[in-house]
């Protein structure tokens, strides 16, 4: 979903940007110059959107590094936040509605703690999803796209050509995968000899 132009009359300049490869799952990023504005950056969350406010004077090459730091900044504050059993259920009946147009309802989404081979399960006779209590403090679009590979299940048991069709409508399929996979990786790294941990 592309930036609408937010470009008006006597507003300060805003420049909508798509979001680089950091960051969280958020579908736009909207750059907003101040001349007010001397040397501090801040960002917040306006639904899809993330807002990164910048001073005027600040160069493209400036607004792009401060731009993926804050998405950086944002995503690690969101990972440190865990959702509890009904925000999770809240999480999964949102995902559903955009993208599988509300077909997929589950009876019951909640945390678990005795999944540790797997990040999810679905129970479709029964409408249950549980997802594994590892992801809790991982970024968000993560958690969603384990939500929604729940979710895919109870539409399609399987994993079949059908099921990952579904999933394609999730823009970060690939990379919250990616995400899981390395976690998975450095689960099997071996310690290095000698290293600390504290």
């Amino acid at each position: 979903m592309s930036a609408d132009p937010l470009h008006r009359a006597g507003a300060p300049p805003r420049t909508p940007t798509n979001p680089p490869p950091s960051g969280s799952g958020t579908s736009a990023i909207e750059v907003r110059r101040s001349t007010r504005r001397r040397r501090t950056v801040s960002a917040y969350r306006e639904g899809d959107r993330t807002v990164v406010l910048i001073p005027a004077r600040m160069s493209e090459a400036e607004e792009q590094r401060w731009v993926r730091v804050m998405l950086d900044k944002l995503a690690a504050q969101e990972s440190k936040r865990v959702l509890g059993d009904a925000e999770l259920a809240e999480r999964a009946e949102r995902l559903s509605g955009q993208y599988f147009d509300g077909r997929a309802r589950p009876a019951s989404v909640r945390w678990v703690t005795n999944q540790n081979t797997r990040w999810g399960s679905c129970t479709p006779s029964e409408g249950s999803i549980r997802l594994s209590h590892r992801l809790q403090g991982m970024p968000e679009y993560v958690v969603d796209y384990v939500l929604l590979h729940e979710l895919a299940h109870l539409l399609v048991p399987g994993h079949g050509p059908r099921f990952w069709r579904l999933l394609e409508a999730y823009p970060r399929t690939e990379r919250a995968r990616g995400y899981l996979e390395g976690v998975v990786a450095a689960d099997r790294l071996p310690r290095v000899p000698g290293a600390r941990s504290e």
